[in-house]
């Protein structure tokens, strides 16, 4: 056992820890981030960058099939998982070698490979990967120790085969069906993914919509595009019971029409995450969780303890990676420029990956006018804006809350071609705090999706 006295303790090198391990090395702290699997965390190797990678791939399968609406015969499509896991792979080994490059070659940033349990507020022993250990000690530590899938309480579950949003990467071969336990962003993305690779699937979401936090218009248009798409989507569906069923599985749904059975070659689990606090030893340090655990902190990052903070998934905001690296950005000010940042007020935008895409920032028409706001709502469907047109990709629609009283832009949803970039565009002018007007009557290049924001504003309500 060696004892090693440290500036600052980083558990977690994901996409806030790793950041901030370097940050706070190169201010002249010395620092010591803990990885007990691989750097990155879970965007590099387990969520953005191999899902978007595979997700691109099953768009030129979805393309290729559809090549005689543009005038282009290809023939039969067929997909080689194998390339399609290899080209995943290597992109994932390029992105996590390059962030393992950045923390080694760091000045006065040691990274430890190995399990990491606070023994006390102040420190944290360490179970190396070779086998050893080693008792860390620092006045600052921070936790980002990110989530992992969640399994639900599905009767049978555990004499059955089973996938997560990590194994379901690793197949060799698609589907023949694929059940999906799930009708969230992972789901969706997965559901649809594979279906363009050829499987047939089927989505059992227990709530009345899919995508239960947007509003119930959005939520009704990606159902109708996901089935469109031949995926066989269940709502008010409840699995009660999981058995083998030959070479496949047999799950057990209660629906809205009653009982079903559903046969499938493959189970995919996405019906939530849990954060991976249970194996930190928060007891020993005093850090209090909630009833999920995720750990409790207010809106400058910190935790019950002085001096332990927890950034990313773990503290149970917004699990997007983009919202880990700017807890990253809030805790670097504070500690390392003497600011006083918070998380307070700040804007939470995400895209959903599927295809079309989903991009969604702010108050959804339903949020504000549940908070009280009086709003103005515009809509518009894809079908109205000449790019989608013209590239013959017209589904979907976008939509903007705006407040009636000082036409602020209070939130949009943009299902549609390249839903993300869009709804960006939308995000600016809100941390501008522009009015709508300016967008109604700026002039966009043509013919862009972004020119369509003249004729979403002028149909306002």
């Amino acid at each position: 056992m060696t004892n090693t006295e440290y500036d600052a303790i980083v558990i977690g090198a994901g996409q806030g820890g790793g950041p901030l391990a370097g940050a706070l090395a190169r201010a002249g702290r010395r620092t010591a981030i803990v990885e007990r699997a691989h750097v990155g965390g879970t965007c590099i190797n387990e969520g953005c960058t191999p899902t978007k990678t595979m997700v691109a791939s099953a768009r030129v399968a979805y393309l290729a099939g559809r090549g005689a609406d543009y005038g282009v015969y290809t023939g039969p499509v067929t997909v080689d998982m194998f390339r399609v896991r290899q080209r995943k792979r290597d992109i994932v080994e390029s992105f996590r070698s390059g962030s393992e490059r950045r923390l080694t070659s760091t000045d006065g940033l040691d990274l430890l490979m190995g399990d990491a349990t606070f023994t006390g507020p102040d420190t944290v022993a360490v179970r190396m990967l070779d086998g050893t250990r080693r008792t860390l000690r620092a006045g600052t530590i921070v936790v980002n120790a990110g989530a992992r899938p969640a399994t639900p309480p599905l009767e049978g579950l555990d004499g059955v085969a089973s996938l997560d949003s990590t194994s379901i990467m690793e197949l060799d071969a698609v589907p023949e069906r694929l059940l999906v336990l799930g009708g969230g962003y992972v789901g969706l993305e997965f559901g649809q993914m594979f279906r363009r690779f050829g499987a047939g699937v089927t989505v059992v979401q227990r709530g009345p919509a899919l995508l239960a936090r947007e509003d119930p218009d959005v939520a009704e248009a990606v159902a109708g595009i996901m089935r469109e798409d031949g995926i066989e989507v269940l709502l008010d569906a409840s699995a009660t019971r999981v058995e083998p069923d030959g070479s496949g599985i047999r799950l057990h749904v209660e629906a809205e029409g009653g009982a079903r059975e559903l046969t499938g070659s493959h189970l995919l689990l996405a019906a939530g995450r849990r954060p991976n606090t249970d194996g930190l030893g928060l007891d020993a340090a005093g850090v209090a969780t909630d009833g999920r655990g995720f750990i409790t902190v207010d809106e400058r990052l910190r935790t019950s303890v002085p001096g332990i903070y927890a950034i990313g998934d773990c503290n149970g905001g917004p699990a997007f990676t983009h919202i880990s690296y700017d807890d990253f950005r809030v805790l670097s000010a504070n500690l390392l420029e003497g600011r006083d940042a918070t998380t307070r007020g700040r804007l939470v935008p995400y895209t959903v990956f599927i295809d079309p895409q989903l991009g969604r920032v702010g108050m959804g028409e339903a949020e504000a006018r549940a908070a009280g706001r009086r709003v103005r709502v515009a809509r518009m469907p894809m079908a109205n804006v000449a790019r989608a047109l013209e590239v013959d990709e017209p589904r979907g629609f976008m939509k903007a809350v705006v407040d009636a009283d000082t036409d602020q832009i209070l939130g949009c949803a943009v299902l549609g071609l390249e839903g993300g970039e869009l709804m960006a565009t939308l995000q600016t002018a809100m941390m501008g705090r522009l009015p709508y007007t300016v967008l109604r009557d700026a002039v966009w290049a043509h013919p862009t999706i972004a020119e369509s924001l003249n004729n979403l504003f002028s149909a306002l309500e």
